[in-house]
Parts: C-alpha cells; structure tokens; sequence
C-alpha cells in the first residue's frame, strides 16, 4: 500500500501551529491500519468534517491511521491518487465524473459538502469599474490550481454570460497567502477560492463577490440545484479490497458530520487546529457562519445532486456526453447509509 508523506499546509500568518483536542476525543483501536490520503487544502473549510474526524480521534477509533499529502489543489490531490501514490483522495465528487470520461473508474463512498463553498469575485483594486462578465476578458483570473473545482466555477460564471474560457487567463495561486498576495499585488484581477482566503479579502474590501456557492441558495442559483462537493472517492479495486478500511473512513466522516450538525461555534473553534484559526478567531467564525449549511448532514449522496454535477461538467466539457456516463458507478451509498444508520444521523 503506498504511503504518502504527510506535509499539512496549514494557513498560517505567524503563530506556530498547536492542537486543541478535547477531551472527549475517542480513543484509538488497536492495530490501527495505514490509509494513505490526498487532499487540496487540508486547512480549507471546504475540508472541515475530515479536519474534526482527525481532531476527535474518529479514524483511530476505527481502527484507522491516516497518512495525509497536503496538495494546493484538488487537481493536484486528484493526480496523487490516479499515480497510485494514495489510497484515497479528499476532493470534489465532479473528479469522478471527469475521471470517467477517461475511461478511468473512481467512486464517491462519502459525501461530505453539498455546496462547493466556492465563491468568485473581482479585484477591487485592476477592476475598480466592474460591472458584467465581459468586462473579465483578457484578464487573469486566479484559481487554486488548475483543473480544481475552483477553475470549473469560474468556467461556469463565464458561460452563463456567453465567455469562453480561452478568453481568459487562469493562474494557479492556492488556498492560502499565495492567493491572497497575488490578488494584493495585482498578479490576478479576478479570483475563484474557497474559505477562508474569500472572506479576508472580502473583509478589507480587495474583492467583490460576483458568484457565490457558499450558501444552498448561491448554489442553487448558479448550479440549478445543490451541487455535490468535497468528498472521499478511491477505486472500486480499492473499495472492493478494503471495505473494513472503506467503512471506517465513511464512519469516521458521518461521525463528524453529525457533531456539525449541533456544535456550537466555539465547540468547533476549540477542536480545529490554532493554526486554522488565521490568528483571527471572529473571522474564522465569520466565515464558519456563511459556510455551514454547505455540508452534508449525513454523508449520503443524492441522486439529482450526481445529475446536477454531471450537467454542469458537459455544459463546459464537450468531451464529457452525458449519454456515455454511468452516474451509478460514480458514487456508492452503500458505506454511508450503514454509518448513518449507526450514529443516526
């Protein structure tokens, strides 16, 4: 089984990182077995039930070591899995329509995020004068790699307005102070992120929201209806060999999804890592805020989420044909409703 080095990027502005666990943290199980993970932004908020799994002690509870790669994108994560360097990748449930139309084979078993969380605005400062979609063309928009989810929002807010995407110029910058120093600096004029980069600049007025699917009704609105986001997916080989390890990971994400569901703000402030925190703890909460309806109640994945995905991918891809893709084989339940029906989430 490959094990991934693991390299946590965390979001930091000075301050050391140090672990708030608390005390109810679940104790481990014995013979605790590797599981190699790549993920796009592990500090993200986009990524915040995996972060509470791992801080509550859910996956050693399971029997599970977690051995996380810390990439800067979900593109990048995505690459790491399909090279056989992990086990498992933490990302967007769109890779895996994506991957099929390459004639390889990937599978959503838990869903965490129903809404990207992602947002899309112009710089305040190159476009000052901002007032339709045209006005993006010949700029550079940033995105957190390319390839990631970020880029296919931003893609998506373009075609609505009639753009191409070759109208533009997409500049991998991210999830963290490389994004917001390139926008600072005017390296891009517009940006496609996910939290908490969108609210500190938003905050200090560097960036104007033009899209926003970090609320059910911004996804809603731009998606034509809820959009599945992160997630874990490995291949079927994987998930056929190892469904005790399957099972433990989906157990472990619906565990923390339901303690989501009714911690209060400073239960969650206390769990995550200080480093999270971006030395700022009424933003970290702020954002918390606009973000939290965007996660899965109980890690199950809905059937017109899978459809809504897959339209939005072929309206941008015209190598993705709806009619040669098997939705069902892109995503399983089968883990998720067994680890919703334990914790009764």
């Amino acid at each position: 089984m490959p094990i991934a080095t693991f390299n946590r990027r965390s979001f930091t502005l000075g301050a050391a990182a140090a672990l708030a666990v608390p005390a109810s943290r679940a104790q481990p199980a014995r013979g605790s077995r590797r599981v190699a993970l790549a993920v796009g932004g592990k500090a993200a908020f986009y990524y915040l039930p995996l972060c509470i799994a791992e801080q509550l002690g859910y996956f050693s509870a399971e029997g599970l070591e977690i051995v996380v790669q810390d990439f800067a994108g979900g593109s990048l994560a995505r690459k790491a899995l399909t090279d056989g360097a992990v086990d498992v990748c933490a990302g967007a449930y769109e890779h895996t329509i994506d991957l099929q139309s390459k004639k390889q084979m990937y599978q959503e078993f838990v869903l965490m995020g129903r809404a990207p969380q992602i947002a899309f605005g112009v710089s305040t400062r190159t476009m000052p004068h901002y007032e339709t979609p045209a006005d993006l063309i010949g700029k550079r928009i940033g995105v957190t790699a390319p390839g990631s989810s970020t880029g296919r929002v931003a893609r998506l807010v373009l075609a609505r307005a009639g753009i191409q995407a070759s109208a533009v110029s997409f500049v991998g910058v991210g999830t963290s102070i490389g994004a917001l120093n390139a926008l600072r600096s005017g390296q891009i004029d517009a940006m496609s992120n996910v939290e908490p980069v969108i609210t500190m600049a938003e905050q200090r007025g560097e960036l104007r929201i033009v899209s926003d699917t970090r609320t059910l009704k911004g996804t809603i609105a731009l998606f034509g209806g809820l959009m599945p986001a992160a997630c874990l997916y490995a291949s079927p080989d994987f998930l056929q060999r190892n469904p005790q390890a399957t099972q433990g990971l989906a157990n472990a994400i619906v565990r923390a999804l339901k303690w989501l569901q009714t911690a209060g703000p400073s239960d969650i402030v206390k769990t995550v890592p200080e480093s999270y925190l971006l030395g700022d703890r009424a933003l970290y909460l702020a954002v918390l805020t606009k973000v939290r309806q965007a996660y899965s109640p109980d890690g199950m994945m809905d059937e017109d989420g899978s459809r809504t995905a897959l339209r939005a991918l072929a309206g941008q891809d015209p190598a993705i044909r709806p009619e040669e893709i098997e939705l069902e084989r892109t995503y399983t339940n089968q883990f998720a409703l067994r680890a919703k029906e334990r914790f009764r989430a």
